[in-house]
């Protein structure tokens, strides 16, 4: 008896349907290898998605540990790291800042640096060069900004004003917290700075095109591709390192990229005097010779560290395998424009023939490379290698084991402890060598290891004062309209963002944040925040509680600490923060303790005239922040749901110890 045809289709259907569902399973079951230990440290799961939180967000929100117990704590750490989640409503709202998009030649050619505005300006005879920098100031001002609107230029602060207002609203809205804390984490280890005027037109595509897609990928990708960034080779001078010094007639590329000079020397390298070169000329700054900042910051901070093994002769050794590495021209009038001819005459065939390597914004000159055989490490660098021996050099120093160690040890501090166990440190480092380097695998030890989930890990960190303002404003549920204010008070707080003018980074350590000063400080904030007294914030308390009043103080602030620091035990908050609550002019209080308090140290002493010109701005915004204060603090209009009794608990609890930590 034969099977009718339709059966056998079923069978076979249902058998298809069920082997695929089957592989799905596995896939799914494979894709989760590991399991946290948080049981071994006694948590349970509600307090295990708390630690996690605190550790890969930016702050949780009020739901955000329900999702992530729903989720399962593994699979929501793999979905971070991932860092697909959609984000359509962030990007909406950061399509109003469309600057942060220009690539470096736009940026070059929409934002002229001050003094190049000022020299065009001069060149076309709108101001008069004795003029310059003279007493009449603000016609002078006058006259360079209707130059530069007339050009359709912009001043740099406008650029730098987007570029903070998208960090703040990334932090506080995307979806994928972790690729966004990871993204200032690496900013931070490859720290460039705004204080360089050289590098800082160059920062915002160094964060989008540089860090942020690299964040979870192998090590040596990120340390190539920062090492090849306009930012970190300004910052660090690379580009201005040569084997062949040479005098520098018009900062040009013309004599490295052509040969169309020759220039005799002395024995030592110097060149002869040339009597055809005009005096201006002659007092020019000599460009070109060894320069060792980014060989040995390279080194030091970005992979081997301090105490990795290497010599001062590594380091010199290092930077003569670097020569050459320098900036393809970028924009009209910006960096390298002057050679921009000699570049455009060359086609790719021939460049490559001469040993030129052009990548984006990069160009390797053979020209200003010391071919003479190196020796780095115990490495020998044959002599005549050119661009390929820089990037053996950094593909040798992203797989050292000090560099594993280093690297490891930097992560462990910053999602861990401030001291992380050295047997944690080992396991990183361990999966660092044996992935080829692999972010990703390296985190994924590092959270599923007992030394994360110990005792002595637990809210051990402490928040860095742009973190604490996330952390509130997410715990909150705030709207965010105006994101300068909060960078305004994250710079009152001690944190200037991208302004760290040492290629260190800002610290990771607890002690460098807390001192009586800053406390005040964020006690401060934490009261601006809710009282509704910083522009372009909004948040509604009673919503938090599903817009039921507490009966008294005391009952809100129990209540409100446990919406705001989930899963912890409250009570010794509870106890240390009652008593201010029976002050009615606390918030007056702090901040006049908080203005009379010595201010946090800060790296921008060395702020370009476009930076001082934003630090002018600054306390603008910061007067605009602080209306309210004082005589007019009991004058404040609280929005919908915010009640003065109410706004001043979480404010306290804001401010508290407790929410310091994390």
């Amino acid at each position: 008896m034969k099977t009718p045809a339709k059966v056998i289709y079923s069978f076979v259907a249902v058998l298809f349907i069920t082997v695929l569902c089957s592989a799905f399973q596995k896939e799914e079951l494979a894709a989760v290898k590991f399991a946290f230990p948080y049981k071994q440290a006694g948590l349970d799961e509600r307090q295990a998605a708390a630690h996690l939180l605190s550790r890969f967000t930016y702050g949780a929100k009020p739901e955000d540990i329900d999702e992530v117990v729903k989720m399962g704590l593994e699979k929501w750490f793999l979905k971070q790291l991932d860092g697909k989640i959609d984000d359509e409503a962030l990007n909406k709202s950061l399509s109003q800042y469309e600057d942060i998009n220009l690539s470096n030649t736009e940026v070059e050619n929409k934002y002229p640096r001050n003094g190049l505005a000022v020299r065009m300006a001069v060149k076309e005879g709108v101001i008069n060069k004795d003029s310059v920098n003279k007493s009449d100031g603000k016609e002078y001002r006058a006259k360079v900004k209707a130059f530069m609107e007339s050009k359709g230029y912009k001043p740099q602060q406008e650029l730098f004003r987007q570029f903070f207002n998208q960090k703040i609203l990334r932090a506080t809205y995307t979806n994928n917290q972790l690729h966004e804390l990871l993204t200032d984490f690496w900013f931070n280890h490859f720290n460039v700075s705004l204080t360089k005027n050289q590098s800082a037109s160059f920062i915002p595509a160094y964060e989008r095109d540089v860090i942020r897609p690299n964040v979870t990928g192998k090590f040596q990708t990120l340390l190539l591709a920062t090492a090849k960034s306009p930012a970190m080779l300004t910052y660090l001078d690379n580009f201005s390192s040569s084997g062949n010094p040479v005098a520098n007639n018009d900062g040009s590329m013309m004599m490295e990229m052509g040969g169309v000079k020759k220039v005799n020397r002395r024995p030592n390298g110097r060149p002869f005097a040339n009597p055809a070169v005009n005096k201006k000329q002659q007092q020019k700054k000599k460009q070109g010779g060894l320069n060792e900042n980014y060989a040995r910051e390279v080194m030091e901070l970005h992979t081997l560290g301090v105490d990795g093994g290497y010599t001062q002769s590594d380091v010199t050794q290092a930077a003569r395998v670097l020569t050459g590495w320098g900036i393809a021209p970028m924009g009209d009038n910006g960096y390298g424009s002057a050679g921009r001819n000699i570049l455009d005459k060359l086609d790719a065939s021939t460049l490559e023939k001469r040993g030129f390597v052009r990548d984006g914004d990069f160009l390797f000159m053979p020209t200003r490379h010391d071919n003479g055989e190196k020796m780095v490490l115990g490495k020998r660098f044959p002599a005549n290698h050119g661009y390929d021996e820089g990037v053996e050099l950094l593909t040798m120093l992203a797989h050292h084991p000090s560099t594993a160690k280093f690297i490891s040890k930097k992560i462990a501090t910053r999602f861990v402890s401030d001291n992380p166990a050295p047997s944690l440190v080992d396991k990183m480092a361990k999966t660092f060598l044996k992935t080829d380097g692999d972010i990703k695998d390296v985190m994924i030890t590092m959270v599923s290891s007992p030394e994360f989930w110990s005792k002595e890990s637990l809210r051990e960190k402490t928040k860095s004062p742009f973190e604490l303002a996330i952390s509130a404003v997410r715990s909150l549920n705030a709207e965010i309209t105006q994101p300068y204010q909060l960078y305004t008070w994250i710079n009152k707080m001690g944190q200037k963002m991208y302004f760290y003018q040492a290629p260190t980074g800002f610290p990771d350590k607890g002690q460098y944040w807390i001192n009586t000063g800053s406390l005040l400080n964020r006690m401060n904030f934490g009261l601006a925040l809710a009282t509704q007294r910083i522009p372009g914030v909004k948040i509604n308390l009673a919503s938090l509680n599903n817009n039921h009043e507490p009966e008294s103080a005391d009952a809100a602030l129990l209540i409100y600490c446990k919406l705001i620091m989930p899963e912890r035990d409250v009570q010794e908050t509870v106890k240390r923060l009652k008593p201010m609550l029976n002050d009615p002019d606390l918030v007056n209080k702090i901040e006049t303790a908080a203005a009379k308090a010595s201010p946090p140290p800060t790296m921008d002493t060395m702020a370009s005239t476009d930076m001082q010109s934003m630090d002018q701005t600054d306390k603008k915004e910061a007067k605009v922040a602080n209306k309210g204060y004082g005589k007019k603090a009991n004058k404040i209009a609280y929005a919908t749901g915010n009640n003065t009794m109410l706004a001043q608990v979480v404010g306290v609890i804001i401010g508290s110890p407790e929410f310091q930590r994390k």
